[in-house]
């Protein structure tokens, strides 16, 4: 690789040490956990603002709860190039997913305004509202909405508290009436790069800094509920029992077993309550979630319906109330081939080999895809570990990042260039 410039080591530097600091601003005392439309949430709005600001960007938080930040090009009508990821996380999470993206955005902008460099077109960077669908039975709300293609029947969705995406939104200083003014108009965006940490082990394996993502795997989430008869643990026989765990244990293994059968898919069980939920009483409930991927939405689809059909017979031979619901469904999503070949030539220009391979997980990219061509960056994280407090990644791997982004944009700006 060629060696960074003294400039560019303090980006990274600075990149690095947001990412700590940001990484502090949390709901809980002793672990990361940032939801939608929380304290925490406008803490985070708040601090990346000011940044932004610093950088030479106008701000503005949007009727959904996106914080987006404009860079001025020399044509303030030409359409935009947008960077960005998202500022929610998991529960217990790590530093760099989302947060990465949205700050590699910043710093890149700032290096421009450090230059007093304009580009022919407008940049701007958004901190989405919520990418990863922990705390509503959603995702994608801030992206879906920027494209104009969130449903407005998510407001009604509840979270484990019973308040609604509406209220929660109202709450928090939004409007959920005016979601329609949020959308970008068509053809005012030009196009959309994220930057993000691999979550896998690929490019560690390959000693490789960066990667360029070809797809991103289409994802079904479903909730099932199961109601048995919660009992005696002492008094009821066995074979006179309506267990509701046991048949939530039977589905988890049915989906390991199912997906475990084909190539390019994959099945987890990532959440599972169970009622009354004491020692000594058969359970009676027992709510469990499905996630199945595939970068084949006919896979994907094939087994959703399998396994729908195979829970409703498990449930039945158990003697147990069933219902599962879909709660989501995104088709996977090919990269704009234009923007790739843009990312490589920059990666080539900065010396780093050029990498391609596909993303297993869910990004705002596969939303904004339907608005304007849509790219990511990947970058090498330590043992490919994420959504886990161990997430880690190098600043050497976040200086060349951002030499990358900015050659990026740098080349987007030559007159014949097409995303």
């Amino acid at each position: 690789m060629t060696a960074p410039s003294a400039s560019h080591q303090l980006l990274g530097q600075a990149l690095m040490a947001r990412l700590d600091e940001l990484g502090r601003v949390s709901t809980d005392r002793e672990r990361l956990n940032r939801q939608p439309y929380t304290a925490a949430h406008r803490q985070a709005i708040e601090l990346v603002a000011g940044w932004m600001q610093a950088a030479g960007m106008a701000t503005r938080v949007d009727a959904i709860g996106n914080l987006i930040g404009r860079y001025e090009g020399e044509d303030p009508a030409a359409p935009v190039v947008l960077i960005g990821s998202h500022l929610d996380t998991v529960v217990d999470a790590g530093r760099y997913d989302g947060a990465l993206g949205v700050l590699a955005g910043v710093q890149a902008v700032a290096a421009l305004h450090d230059a007093g460099e304009r580009l022919p077109f407008p940049v701007e960077v958004v901190a989405f509202c919520d990418e990863e669908g922990v705390r509503f039975p959603t995702t994608f709300l801030g992206s879906k909405a920027i494209c104009g293609t969130l449903d407005p029947k998510v407001l009604e969705l509840q979270d484990q508290a019973g308040v609604t995406v509406g209220a929660a939104l109202r709450e928090f200083g939004g409007d959920p009436d005016a979601l329609a003014s949020i959308a970008y108009p068509p053809g005012s965006l030009r196009a959309f790069l994220e930057v993000h940490i691999e979550q896998g082990p690929v490019l560690e394996a390959e000693d490789r800094p960066l990667g360029i993502v070809t797809a991103i795997q289409g994802q079904s989430r479903l909730a099932v509920v199961l109601d048995g008869m919660a009992g005696h643990a002492g008094t009821v026989p066995m074979g006179h029992r309506r267990d509701a765990l046991a048949g939530a244990a039977e589905i988890a293994l049915l989906v390991e077993r199912r997906c475990s059968a084909t190539p390019d898919l994959v099945g987890t069980v990532g959440r599972l309550e169970v009622l009354p939920g004491a020692v000594n009483v058969i359970p009676g409930r027992a709510m469990l979630t499905l996630d199945i991927r595939s970068p084949s939405d006919l896979v994907r689809s094939q087994a959703v319906a399998e396994l729908v059909q195979a829970i409703h017979g498990i449930a039945a031979a158990r003697g147990l109330g069933c219902t599962v619901a879909r709660e989501h469904d995104q088709p996977a999503s090919v990269c704009a081939p234009g923007l790739q070949r843009v990312l490589a030539q920059a990666m080539r220009a900065e010396g780093v080999p050029v990498k391609y391979l596909p993303s297993g997980a869910g990004h705002d990219t596969m939303a904004m895809a339907a608005a304007c061509p849509a790219a990511m960056l990947f970058v090498r994280c330590q043992g490919g570990i994420s959504h886990n407090p161990l997430e880690s990644m190098s600043l050497p791997d976040g200086d060349v990042a951002l030499r990358v982004l900015l050659r990026a944009l740098r080349l987007l700006a030559l007159p014949k260039a097409k995303p």
